[in-house]
């Protein structure tokens, strides 16, 4: 008898007929033989609801009360998924954050889980029961409830893999795999059978929403494989495991992209650390998000220091730069928005100049300029404008995969 995960997203369980379809698979497996324990997010929007009722009572809602809003979400699938398991003539309840223990950071809408008291899921799986855990949400040491931010059912999953030493952990979703590019912007992308962990970080990293990061990371740690499945067939899916159980590594497994990126750049700025030091603490202490940092050579003393953003962080970005540009002695501050990352992942260190001439050529021969270019031995990523992002993945598609 093995011990079986199930994690359901949103789309999975956006209606009633839905959430009686996941009831049967839930049952089906149960009835195979395995323990099943099921962790649902919000049905589909629900979220996205609570948070415009937030925002029409406050432009900046306390955090903390934000998080015991949120957290109704998924008590909401919990318990309609309970009671389509006990429809259908099985034992299944149904618990929150609160009831299971799951011990989280302090830190309210972002929180990290760092316990889980598992003694009441046990109980229950000895008595023969469905266990249905609320994803997304956690209590801190005060006991107030936190929420993990976006994606943090797919933590939640794992978290509990790891606590109750489960088998295997099956993520459900509207995908049906891992693929080589966004279906929706590559024809015809190839589905991976497996992919390593390291891999599946960087593209979760870099724009491929199938999986939270957080909740790979701890799965890379714990040596827990994650299924990553369809809720609506019955296709294999994706396998993310060590990648020594990997028979063939490629060189290039996938491509993943970002749109709404933007970039700042400080011109003629001494290339001195302490002056790099002061630009980021003072863009660190304002909350502006950055994603990559590059630094040129410069000529003698002075070189150009730019990082990528987000479109939404560029008015707060570019004005907060400019007023650093005057303390720090910057002769020009740039600002370029609406561009998009492209990110190729895999095993680059097998031919890393090979792959960097090819993409370099793709965007030669259609006359793109790459803004920022660099490359490790897992990723190389590019930001261009983001009208070229279509054809230019394409390109690199068809080419490298």
């Amino acid at each position: 008898m093995a011990l079986v995960i199930q994690k359901y997203g949103g789309t999975s369980v956006a209606n009633a007929e839905r959430v009686k379809a996941v009831a049967k698979r839930v049952v089906e497996r149960k009835r195979n033989g395995d323990n099943v324990v099921v962790v649902v997010s919000a049905p589909a929007g629900l979220t996205d609801e609570l948070i415009n009722k937030a925002k029409a009572i406050s432009s900046k809602p306390d955090k903390r009360e934000l998080d015991m809003l949120l957290c109704t979400g998924e008590q909401v699938s919990v318990a309609l998924l309970a009671m389509a398991i006990k429809e259908l003539g099985e034992k299944a309840i149904s618990y929150n954050a609160h009831q299971v223990k799951i011990r989280t950071t302090n830190s309210h809408t972002n929180a990290q889980i760092t316990e889980i008291d598992t003694k009441k899921i046990e109980a229950k799986l000895k008595n023969n029961h469905i266990v249905i855990v609320c994803g997304f949400q956690g209590i801190n040491d005060i006991d107030d409830l936190t929420t993990l931010g976006r994606g943090g059912s797919d933590t939640t999953g794992v978290a509990l893999g790891v606590a109750l030493k489960a088998d295997t952990v099956e993520i459900y979703t509207d995908v049906d795999g891992v693929y080589t590019a966004d279906p929706r912007i590559v024809a015809n992308p190839k589905k991976l059978e497996k992919i390593s962990f390291d891999e599946m970080l960087e593209l979760a990293g870099t724009g491929a929403k199938v999986l939270h990061s957080r909740s790979v990371e701890l799965g890379y740690k714990y040596n827990v494989p994650i299924h990553l499945r369809s809720s609506f067939d019955e296709s294999e899916g994706t396998i993310v495991c060590n990648k020594e159980l990997i028979e063939e590594e490629k060189l290039i497994t996938g491509i993943s992209h970002k749109l709404g990126e933007a970039l700042i750049i400080f011109e003629g700025i001494s290339n001195t650390p302490k002056i790099a030091s002061t630009v980021f603490n003072k863009i660190s202490e304002n909350g502006i998000f950055v994603e990559i940092i590059t630094q040129g050579a410069g000529k003698g003393i002075n070189t150009d220091l730019s990082f990528v953003t987000k479109n939404e962080c560029f008015d707060e970005a570019i004005l907060l730069a400019k007023e650093l540009a005057q303390d720090i002695g910057v002769s020009n501050v740039k600002g370029i928005k609406n561009l998009s990352m492209i990110s190729l992942v895999g095993n680059i260190n097998k031919d890393k100049l090979g792959v960097l001439n090819k993409v370099l050529l793709i965007l030669e021969e259609e006359n793109v300029k790459p803004l920022i270019l660099t490359a490790t031995d897992l990723k190389i990523s590019i930001v261009i404008e983001e009208i070229f992002l279509k054809k230019i993945i394409n390109l690199l598609h068809k080419n490298l995969i």
